[in-house]
């Protein structure tokens, strides 16, 4: 699958470079990445189903993998493994080699795997699983066709992506900042998307009973250059193609970090940090599911039901 040139908003070979740039202290600024881990691992929970062949798409160092790690299990392939959900074997792929290598620990299978170009077979695994990863994906729709496809019959998806609130107050201060600098804007912060697209989406590519929500995670830093660092230290800094190729003047960033202050410091001089998670999950089509009622099939007349006199 390609994308056309429209949907090409990220530069891919810049997003894996900056992930295996960041491989090497990841564990130091990998709070997010952790947090939503066990989320996501909670959530499995409620689902009342084994899922034999899992795959951890975006796997980065293996959050997913140990936070789906059974209580008191050891994973590692010296271990044999060990998963909740009756998980027994783990696929975790990675866009960044070094990170797939980082996971290899965590008793997965791994590979370096570009989310835009799955190489699974149709119909391979029983649950699909990304954190934090998606967000970085050019063609969204065509990726989530593919992950569709990835799956067995009435296999499951499931994951969390940064959402279109994230890093609002940053957003904000370097746009600001840069029109009084420059007297003009370029991408600062890469495009998130937005939650009422998020469940269109997955209707689009082709999954039963979707489900999209949000959580919104609030977190302080002492000011907006350590925010800055952190970012970097994720490898979640800006990749957008129409991105300015230089890196932002000193001027520029003093005066971002100034107007974040101003705007939104709290009492003890920290900054607050938004970061919006979406959360989607749906089901690979089987005849097994529930299905709507085709029009006209219903047994009581609407006008009926909503008189309270309905016909029984």
């Amino acid at each position: 699958m390609t994308s056309p040139d429209s949907m090409t908003v990220f530069d891919r070979a810049l997003v894996r470079r900056r992930r295996d740039r960041a491989v090497a202290e990841f564990s130091d600024h990998s709070f997010l990445f952790d947090e939503i881990a066990e989320r996501l691992a909670d959530r499995l929970e409620d689902v009342i189903r084994p899922f034999p062949l899992a795959l951890d798409l975006g796997c980065h160092d293996g959050a997913l993998a140990r936070a789906l790690a059974a209580p008191g299990g050891a994973v590692g392939r010296e271990f044999g493994g060990g998963w909740r959900k009756g998980i027994e074997h783990l696929v975790a792929c990675d866009l960044s080699p070094d990170f797939a290598r980082a996971a290899f620990g965590n008793g997965a299978t791994v590979l370096a795997a570009d989310e835009e170009f799955l190489p699974f077979a149709p119909g391979s695994f029983d649950l699909v699983v990304s954190n934090l990863s998606l967000h970085w994906v050019n063609d969204l729709p065509g990726a989530l066709v593919q992950i569709r496809q990835a799956l067995k019959p009435d296999g499951f998806f499931c994951a969390a992506m940064l959402g279109g609130d994230t890093l609002v107050e940053l957003r904000r201060c370097l746009y600001e900042a840069e029109m009084e600098v420059a007297g003009g804007v370029s991408p600062r912060v890469s495009p998130f998307a937005e939650i009422k697209d998020a469940g269109g989406l997955l209707q689009r590519a082709g999954f039963a009973l979707p489900v999209v929500d949000s959580d919104t995670l609030t977190v302080t830093y002492s000011d907006a250059f350590a925010l800055m660092r952190e970012l970097r230290g994720m490898g979640e800094t800006n990749a957008v193609l129409a991105r300015r190729k230089v890196p932002a003047t000193r001027r520029l960033l003093f005066e971002a970090a100034q107007r974040y202050a101003q705007l939104y410091a709290e009492p003890d001089g920290r900054i607050p940090v938004t970061f919006q998670v979406l959360y989607l999950a749906g089901w690979s089509p089987h005849e097994s599911q529930q299905q709507p009622l085709k029009p006209g099939s219903g047994q009581v007349p609407l006008g009926d039901a909503l008189k309270g006199g309905a016909r029984h």
